[in-house]
């Protein structure tokens, strides 16, 4: 409100990204009576689109599919009111008590409270091959590509949960699974770790990693380095699935406080250190990715914004 004037705005809220944070905040928002949009710029849902079955995701006892319960989380806000549009964010500022955002569209959006619920995407190996044989034999999507190599030798690259989960889903196509990781041990946790490292279709190479991806038209070997002994060898396969952590979507944000790997730094209201900009999902520092946090922190986000606009217009409930 600028000279006792209220500046005319597009939202209460305006959600940057459809994942399962954006969309549970677009539900939670539209359902406490703010005017949400929420803008996407692919399709909505994210990495969430890449599950085969959300097996550890309360209540889902059928193993629905990343996809499906997406699909039914859009229902759910447009139903409550959001509405959801097709775009880019290209630009992002706050003047005085009002967020501009300019879209690739050409279309410029105001809103009192954004949440930027973006994500992060897969993090390169950045070895030589990677780049030239992407979609030849190198995939970074276990669902989308390993059906293409059914009954074929699959390397897997990391150590983490997502690691895991893409090579027992391999698994289930292939009996000649190997993972490779740097470390001695996985971070990934335990109970999905074991059940790896149990799995007769895996065979886990600790203490080793790939330095290069060979091929012609497709990819053929690989180079990898065993750290332990220090030699190198060869040794032929037909795909590399890479799983190495992922990078923050922050490009945005130029004034938000984060932590050293770029991830957005919140409290435990998911509010920034910019007043009226909230941060919820993979994009935030500090948060365990999983689908079910996701949701939880864009409710929770969502709660927040709605009282830091009662707090702008004086009718904070105390």
């Amino acid at each position: 409100m600028i000279g006792g004037i209220m500046q005319e705005r597009d939202a209460d809220l305006i959600i940057i990204g459809a994942g399962p944070a954006g969309l549970t905040a677009a539900q939670y928002g539209a359902r406490a009576n703010l005017k949400i949009l929420v803008i996407e710029q692919m399709a909505p849902g994210g990495q969430t689109l890449l599950i085969d079955n959300l097996e550890n995701y309360p209540g889902n006892i059928e193993l629905k599919t990343g996809f499906d319960l997406i699909q039914d989380m859009v229902k759910q806000a447009e139903e409550f009111g959001a509405v959801i549009q097709i775009d880019a964010v290209m630009s992002l500022k706050k003047e005085g008590d009002l967020f501009i955002l300019g879209l690739s569209s050409g279309k410029t959006l105001r809103a009192e409270t954004v949440l930027l619920s973006t994500g992060a995407k897969y993090r390169l190996l950045d070895v030589k091959g990677e780049k030239e044989f992407y979609g030849r034999g190198v995939s970074y999507c276990a669902t989308c590509d390993g059906p293409f190599f059914k009954g074929k030798k699959i390397f897997v690259v990391g150590g983490g949960d997502s690691a895991c989960v893409e090579a027992e889903f391999l698994a289930k196509l292939s009996k000649e699974i190997i993972i490779v990781h740097r470390k001695d041990r996985f971070r990934a946790q335990r109970g999905l770790a074991e059940r790896v490292l149990n799995n007769p279709n895996i065979k886990v190479r600790f203490k080793s990693r790939i330095t290069e991806i060979k091929g012609d038209a497709k990819v053929s070997s690989v180079i990898i380095e065993d750290m332990d002994k220090g030699n190198i060898y060869e040794e032929a396969t037909d795909a590399v699935f890479i799983f190495v952590g992922s990078i923050p979507q922050t490009a945005l944000l130029t004034e938000a406080e984060k932590d050293e790997s770029g991830y957005v730094i919140t409290d435990q209201n998911m509010a920034s250190s910019v007043p009226g900009l909230f941060v919820a999902g993979d994009v935030r520092s500090g948060s365990f990715r999983q689908v079910v946090v996701a949701a939880g922190e864009g409710a929770t986000a969502a709660h927040n914004a709605a009282k830091y606009i009662d707090a702008l217009h004086g009718q904070s409930y105390i």
